[in-house]
């Protein structure tokens, strides 16, 4: 296939790029607004708003049930009696008086019912959390194939195809994983820390002032340690869509890497690349470890703070001893959601930085059709013509400078000339991949710009040279150009193409199951399969893009007797590097430097002695063009 398609450049995940086996790297990417990240998240999550409400109030009974621990052994502590006693030295003691068993085994007994209702509540949260996850993701991820599905062959041919799975299948997975884990402790966290502040309040607020002394402390490291980790988390990420990206191209790409002895060069490459993410992965894994530790140093100071002065008021009988297990109990559930929240920060930045680069796919202009005319496919006839036509894969190089070409219908019309002469461009933008910069073409008069692009690939068939099948039986694979059509149909077609010689060889013919890509066939047999698409899908418009480039001379000679009846009163555009294959079209048009060089049929382009007779005395002589 011609190099002229589209440009070849690299990028990161947020722009332009794409590369072969030994593509650039992508630069660094920050979360440009996290804000609205969260926004657009929790409209996903919104989506399940029964699973929601649901969701928080079983946070909200296992959080009651959770503070209600510490209020009743502080009540059964209670229950323990002690009487004062003035010494001869005039020094207090307390010594031990009786104990209320009644009320013990009763509070002893409601905390038992607390903790076993507080396990089952956590049990059925996590049921809902995975649900919500799952719901979520679902919404989320169909969101993402739909709008890769619309967005233009420049959105594919211009970004990395490992780093749009990598958000699609990594990405997705962080969010996931943040939905079903994170989102359910982050609510009982937050309703925790107000519960256990307000219980602190009502049994002495001077004490409650004095645990709120190491607050300030904790949001400080939190904040400074949470800037360090969002760049690592988010350098993680990029780097492991480059990653993908760089295995894809070498699985892709691998018999070209091994034919040129590429395999330490990529080895090399794919171990800078894995060492990169393992240093990043330390560097956020280290700081996200910190965290916690950091936490609870802090949390431990507020206990010791609690319990040295709470033994100081206990003293001088400001509250009793109860009132003290209360407040140490509840400084810990105070300082916990810190903790927590601080130790699920690293989760929840991670599946946001995926979100920010899910969303730069959603954000991507999708592929734009204005095209409003009502057409009946069959009544086309396909004349095509091409009128003053200019365009540029980049605004400074144009491919083709104000060619003019008209076909007739019926014509068979061959397109030679020099890689990147623009021979594909033209098919590109004949189908609409890409959109014109200047001049129009029509179709039976009508302008191609105002045909829905539905309707306009339907009236056309495409056969390239890089195969495209799918990993399902041989019949499916022919009956993609029309799935409606009947076996016998999709046999006939088979048939046309010569498929059928070595398709009835096969153990299970037409249901032999295929592998990526076809890998279990020739690179002959799966063009012939491709053939047969087209044959079957009966287009009003065919086009040949180096299609029997990769068959032998003999199965070339076969294609050739069935594309005289397939391209019978069918308009067909053929681009051709192997000139044998096009010597009997109605009309060969040469390119040169962005327009038509020269066009007629082979005897008279021979006569002329133009770029046609170079072309073709330069491959008669061995040399490839």
């Amino acid at each position: 296939m011609n190099n002229d398609r589209r440009p070849i450049v690299t990028a990161g995940p947020g722009g332009p790029g794409r590369g072969g086996p030994m593509g650039g790297r992508m630069n660094a990417q920050k979360p440009k607004n996290l804000g609205k990240t969260v926004g657009r998240l929790m409209t996903y999550i919104g989506k399940s708003r029964l699973l929601v409400i649901v969701l928080l109030i079983s946070v909200l009974f296992t959080t009651v049930f959770d503070l209600a621990g510490p209020w009743l052994q502080g009540e059964a502590i209670n229950t323990i009696h002690f009487s004062e006693i003035i010494n001869d030295d005039g020094s207090i003691s307390s010594i031990f008086d009786f104990v209320d068993f009644e009320l013990m085994l009763k509070i002893l007994a409601a905390m038992a019912v607390v903790y076993v209702l507080n396990s089952i509540i956590n049990y059925v949260m996590g049921v809902l959390s995975a649900k919500l996850s799952q719901a979520t993701v679902f919404s989320l991820r169909n969101d993402l194939f739909k709008k890769i599905s619309r967005l233009p062959i420049k959105y594919t041919d211009t970004h990395r195809h490992g780093d749009i799975m990598s958000r699609m299948t990594n990405d997705v997975e962080n969010v996931s994983n943040a939905i079903s884990q994170s989102l359910s402790s982050l609510f009982t966290c937050i309703i925790t820390l107000l519960g256990a502040g307000v219980l602190m309040l009502g049994i002495s607020w001077q004490m409650t002032l004095i645990a709120l002394v190491t607050v300030p402390l904790t949001v400080l490291t939190s904040t400074g340690l949470a800037k360090l980790m969002r760049r690592y988390y988010v350098k993680q990420q990029r780097l492991l869509g480059e990653l993908n990206s760089h295995i894809e191209e070498m699985v892709t790409g691998y018999k070209t890497v091994v034919s040129y002895g590429k395999e330490p060069e990529q080895v090399e490459k794919f171990t800078r690349l894995s060492g990169e993410l393992k240093k990043a992965g330390i560097k956020a894994g280290a700081l996200g470890g910190v965290m916690g530790p950091c936490m609870n140093i802090i949390g431990n100071l507020q206990y010791l703070l609690i319990a040295v002065f709470g033994g100081v008021f206990a003293i001088r009988g400001a509250f009793d001893v109860g009132s003290i297990q209360k407040l140490l109990g509840y400084s810990k559930k105070f300082t916990r959601p810190i903790n927590q929240i601080a130790n699920l920060y690293s989760q929840i930045l991670t599946a946001l930085a995926g979100a920010e680069r899910i969303f730069e796919i959603m954000d991507s202009a999708v592929e734009t059709d204005e095209g409003d005319t009502e057409i009946d496919v069959e009544s086309i006839k396909g004349y095509i013509e091409f009128k003053d036509i200019r365009f540029g894969y980049n605004p400074n190089e144009p491919v083709l400078k104000g060619l003019n070409l008209s076909v007739k219908p019926g014509q068979k019309i061959a397109i030679v000339g020099a890689t990147g002469s623009g021979k594909t461009t033209i098919v590109n933008l004949l189908t609409r991949f890409y959109d014109l910069d200047g001049g129009s073409i029509t179709v039976d008069g009508i302008d191609i710009n105002t045909i829905p692009k539905s309707t306009l690939r339907k009236m056309i068939a495409i056969v390239l040279q890089d195969t495209v099948l799918f990993s399902d039986t041989i019949e499916r694979n022919i009956k993609y150009g029309r799935l409606e059509a009947t076996d016998e149909e999709m046999r006939e077609a088979a048939r046309a193409s010569k498929a059928d010689i070595f398709i009835e060889r096969l153990p299970n013919g037409y249901q032999t199951m295929l592998t990526e890509s076809g890998s279990n066939l020739s690179q002959g047999q799966r063009q012939l399969l491709s053939i047969s698409r087209a044959v079957l899908a009966d287009p009003k418009i065919l086009i040949l893009d180096e299609a029997t480039s990769s068959v032998d001379t003999r199965t070339e000679m076969h294609i050739q007797q069935a594309m005289v009846s397939l391209m019978k009163n069918r308009t067909s555009l053929i681009i051709a590097h192997r000139l044998s294959t096009i010597i009997d079209a109605d009309v060969i048009v040469v390119l040169k430097n962005g327009v038509i060089a020269e066009a007629g049929n082979h005897e008279e382009l021979l006569a002329r002695k133009g770029e046609y007779f170079k072309l073709y005395n330069t491959q008669y002589a061995g040399i490839a063009t």
